[in-house]
């Protein structure tokens, strides 16, 4: 209660000298400064605005940032559900961006597993990663579903000439990606028999604001609607579920709100993909993402 009477008594003695000193620049230099505050307001919009673009993450940059340890710097060994994760997340991410769609469903109502993924748009995203699933799917002809552009470009297929499809080092390289945003930082860790690149949490205030979001989705924020929820939150619930790392998400809860945590998400688990995507206001490529990941 004392901390909370300090901030406020603190915050009024700043609205008061900043009062007095304005009066006594406006004393100062008369009404030729009428305009100053609102130039200091467009600055202060454009400084968020830069601050906003430079910390904002893809899904699978979020989905990683979930499952990685804050002082270690890596993913859990044990870990085998992340790899295919993050793929469903470039599928996803590139839907939601209108880079991919599926294609019609036809007279006969295909379910969403036998659809094919179709290039919409090949405008580049600005993402390297991004862009290289994006030129996979759209030089591939016939075109592939979801769950075999999965497992394409995570490498698991048992057709050599399909190899060429998988994206390598992409834990590494979304790594990076995040150091670039100054959210992590790299390391060298030696492990014994050999060295391994780290990269260890640097800004917390991000990571703690991606773990909020997803709590506030199942708990303050929830809505009971899948078609209500945004659209980004719907899916980084389901990927981070499929990669495994939801529940670090969920760790700092008391037993109560993560018990009901839990639950919310079995109850989107539960949902049925194929009536899901048919309803207005859908993304049909993101619902075939989650059937193929809880079919």
């Amino acid at each position: 209660m004392s901390t909370l009477t300090q901030r406020s008594s603190g915050l009024v003695q700043r609205r008061t000298d900043a009062s007095r000193s304005a009066s006594a620049a406006d004393r100062e230099r008369g009404s030729g400064d009428e305009d100053l505050e609102p130039r200091r307001s467009d600055e202060q919009e454009d400084d968020d605005s830069g601050d906003s673009k430079e910390t904002r993450l893809t899904l699978m940059e979020e989905v990683l940032l979930l499952g990685l340890k804050d002082r270690e710097g890596y993913t859990s060994f044990w870990n085998d559900c992340i790899s295919s994760g993050l793929r469903g997340c470039m599928l996803i991410e590139l839907a939601l961006r209108g880079r991919l769609q599926l294609e019609a469903c036809g007279m006969r109502r295909k379910s969403l597993l036998a659809r094919k993924v179709i290039c919409k748009s090949d405008a580049p995203t600005g993402d390297v990663l991004l862009d290289e699933a994006l030129k996979h799917i759209k030089d591939t002809q016939p075109p592939e579903t979801v769950q075999s552009w999965i497992e394409l470009l995570s490498g698991e297929t048992w057709n050599p000439l399909k190899l060429h499809y998988q994206l390598r080092n992409v834990r590494e390289r979304l790594a990076k990606n995040l150091v670039e945003k100054g959210v992590l930082t790299t390391e060298k860790q030696n492990f014994l028999l050999f060295d391994m690149t780290t990269h260890p949490l640097t800004n917390n205030n991000i990571k703690q604001r991606l773990i909020k979001k997803v709590q506030e989705a199942v708990l303050d924020k929830w809505v009971n609607d899948p078609q209500r929820m945004d659209k980004r939150i719907l899916a980084l619930i389901f990927l981070a579920h499929s990669s495994d790392v939801i529940e670090n998400a969920f760790a700092p809860l008391l037993d109560d709100q993560y018990d009901l945590a839990m639950k919310r998400v079995r109850q989107l688990l539960d949902l049925e993909p194929e009536g899901e995507s048919m309803k207005s206001n859908t993304n049909e490529l993101l619902w075939a993402v989650v059937a193929a990941f809880t079919k």
